[in-house]
């Protein structure tokens, strides 16, 4: 396959994403688009990275991974502590967890 492949299919899974970000108002479907965001750009680093032969795109692709890993533990505690405290996952309901 060739890397324009890559990244017709990567440009695509960050449309689903970024639609999917835009029209869903449960906070883990919101969470999920935005992971399938960043895995559509690491796809578009190693798509890169292999266009010009070398490893800087999959450098850059592990370090999104890694800040991802972080961002779901902080997201996945955010979602959580929403449930428990208004018995619903609605991102329409995150405006309402001001102190």
């Amino acid at each position: 396959m060739s890397p324009e492949n890559y990244l017709h299919l990567a440009a695509l899974l960050f449309t689903i994403g970024a639609c999917g970000v835009l029209v869903r108002r449960n906070a883990i479907v919101v969470f999920m688009c935005v992971e399938l965001m960043l895995n559509a750009g690491n796809l578009a680093l190693v798509a890169f990275s292999r266009m010009h032969g070398n490893l800087d795109g999959q450098i850059m692709a592990f370090f999104v991974m890694v800040v991802a890993a972080a961002e779901v533990v902080v997201g996945l505690a955010i979602i959580v502590m929403l449930y428990r405290s208004r018995h619903s996952a609605s991102v329409d309901d995150a405006s309402l967890m001001k102190l």
